[in-house]
């Protein structure tokens, strides 16, 4: 497994390098000070799995980053790392494209669930923010119809079987796909509809009339 961290705090970096090598002994953990290094280093490493932003660097913020992530390798999951537990910035961060958010106070324990859930092909959002908004979790918002009609034929293939409660594993089956493909098309399905979670996507789906059960 290959990761990436972006902060200018090395004391954060050394941190988190200690608590995923206990994730993962054979982790190889790059490390980026700002932005523009971070950047660097996701073009020159493609087989990076996952990178860890902070949201408030000197050179150019996370949040200016994420997009930047999204439109460069739109399969590899971003989590923000942020002090902020503002509920706007979270929707904001997952809005831009990214697939988590933890808060920098976050235990040890959430930062590691957070990490195999976005290696999964799901959004993290912590549980904190959560409390605070429950429309974040659940409610989901009205798809617009534009982006409804971007999503591909087999992205919505993909939908229909998720609102039938099916597991990736599931589908992966009954489309004769493979878990990983399974995944990124319900990772690009969440962004697609602008949600966050199976259950917003499920809702939403059937405001939009992509399923009628």
């Amino acid at each position: 497994m290959k990761l990436l961290i972006i902060d200018d705090h090395a004391l954060v970096r050394e941190g988190l390098v200690a608590l995923l090598q206990q994730f993962e002994q054979a982790v190889d953990v790059l490390q980026a000070s700002e932005a523009v290094e971070g950047l660097r280093l996701a073009e020159a490493h493609p087989d990076l799995d996952a990178v860890f932003l902070d949201l408030n660097m000197p050179d150019q913020g996370g949040m200016e980053v994420i997009p930047v992530f999204a439109k460069r390798r739109p399969h590899l999951p971003v989590i923000v790392l942020s002090s902020s537990e503002d509920p706007n910035d979270v929707s904001l961060a997952l809005k831009s494209g990214a697939f988590g958010y933890l808060p920098k106070s976050a235990s040890p324990r959430n930062v590691l669930s957070a990490l195999r859930l976005v290696l999964a092909g799901e959004i993290y959002v912590p549980p904190l923010i959560l409390n605070y908004t429950p429309t974040l979790a659940e409610e989901a918002p009205r798809p617009a119809p534009a982006a409804v009609g971007r999503m591909t034929e087999r992205q919505t293939e993909v939908l229909r079987e998720l609102c039938r409660g099916l597991t990736n594993k599931e589908i992966s089956h009954v489309l004769n796909l493979s878990e990983k493909t399974t995944k990124s098309y319900i990772t690009a399905i969440f962004r697609a509809l602008g949600v966050v979670n199976r259950t917003q996507a499920a809702a939403a789906a059937r405001q939009a009339r992509i399923v009628t059960d």
